[in-house]
């Protein structure tokens, strides 16, 4: 009985994780720019803009193309906040303006955490990328994010 409780659980855990990677594909792709210092950076972000995509997010995912990310778009101004459970990647969070300026960047967060990593102001949209990406490719508050759901469209 025991063994065949543990198959049951095992096929659960495996028809889930499979089903994160392809409800993951679903979601609309779009390209981005990042305008810094150092020039424009472009990625190509999944959009998560309902509940259900956000909630689950990057979790489970065992790599990110370096020119990838998961763009959150919460539709209005407010406060948020991630945490890194069931994520094992380190990821760079971008809190983003409404008008698409970059209001902080927080970095290199810990795989697995359960802490919360909050908005220090309300934001529109979060991107998240890999961690270390955000330093490596001069990205700072203040840099203007282009892309079709910031008032500053182009």
């Amino acid at each position: 009985m025991r063994l065949g409780y543990l198959g049951i659980v095992a096929s659960l855990l495996l028809a889930g994780c499979a089903s994160h990677a392809s409800i993951a594909a679903l979601l609309p792709i779009e390209r981005i720019r990042i305008d810094t210092a150092d020039g424009p950076k472009t990625f190509n972000v999944e959009v998560a803009a309902d509940m259900a995509s956000q909630q689950r997010g990057l979790m489970y995912r065992q790599q990110l193309a370096a020119d990838a990310g998961m763009l959150f778009d919460f539709h209005r101004d407010g406060r948020v906040a991630f945490w890194m459970k069931n994520t094992p990647l380190p990821l760079d969070m971008l809190f983003i303006r409404g008008d698409g300026t970059v209001a902080s960047v927080q970095p290199n967060t810990k795989p697995y955490s359960v802490d919360t990593i909050p908005s220090r102001e309300p934001v529109r949209a979060v991107l998240e990328i890999n961690g270390g990406q955000a330093l490596a490719l001069g990205i700072r508050p203040g840099d203007r994010v282009r892309g079709a759901i910031f008032a500053d469209r182009e």
